[in-house]
């Protein structure tokens, strides 16, 4: 286990308070989380949950914590959820776990966001070391994938010749781009594309990110 992971787990769910709905992110690193999460659960707390994944959602259920749906609350009061990427604004790119488009749907409708991961996630610029992941409709996606790399990535589908499929039915590109210098103008020439569903940028969208490094976790917040 990784732990700068879990240091920034727990010290994230610092966070949650008596009474909160909850939006538990997707993967390794929030997964702590939603355990962390379970635990508080267990001693009393009167907290509910909406999973971005029906991974989260199993585990939610295993650790014995209260499941809702976003159509059946107001707001979200705090959403948890992890990175694969983390710029010096706290945009990010998000969906390697494969579930970009409901925890973007959740982030949107959070009233805070709470990123956490570990010191090898934060970069100077998006998209150097990861591929930006874009979620596509399986209709014409060989179509989509070819209008995406007009815009100066390379597309792989994710799985290959036995593709992935998301919690939405949808295929996934992986986009590699040599660095993403106007992550704002590329998300919007992204969503202008038919068959686009959505992309891992996450702009505008965290208001905290806990960083896990060698000397404990680092709290970093909107400037």
């Amino acid at each position: 286990m990784n732990g700068k992971k879990l240091q920034a787990a727990k010290r994230a769910v610092e966070y949650v308070r008596d009474g909160m709905v909850l939006g538990l992110g997707t993967g390794s690193t929030t997964k702590l989380a939603v355990d962390e999460i379970g635990r508080l659960v267990k001693e009393g707390y009167d907290l509910v949950g909406i999973p971005t994944s029906l991974e989260t959602e199993r585990q939610a259920r295993s650790l014995g914590i209260p499941l809702t749906t976003l159509d059946q609350v107001e707001a979200i009061d705090l959403t948890i959820d992890g990175a694969d990427e983390v710029d010096p604004d706290m945009n990010l790119i998000k969906g390697l776990g494969g579930a970009l488009l409901r925890e973007k749907i959740v982030a949107y409708h959070s009233k805070r966001e709470i990123i956490i991961v570990d010191d090898s996630k934060m970069v100077d610029v998006l998209g150097v070391r990861t591929p930006l992941p874009v979620e596509v409709a399986q209709f014409s996606h060989i179509k989509t994938k070819r209008t995406l790399e007009r815009l100066g990535c390379k597309a792989v589908l994710r799985g290959g010749a036995a593709p992935f499929a998301t919690d939405n039915g949808n295929f996934i590109y992986d986009c590699k781009f040599n660095a993403i210098e106007d992550p704002t103008g590329l998300e919007s020439k992204l969503n202008s594309i038919p068959g686009v569903l959505e992309n891992g940028l996450f702009l505008g969208l965290a208001n905290c990110v806990v960083v896990g490094t060698d000397d404990g976790p680092v709290v970093q917040t909107k400037r």
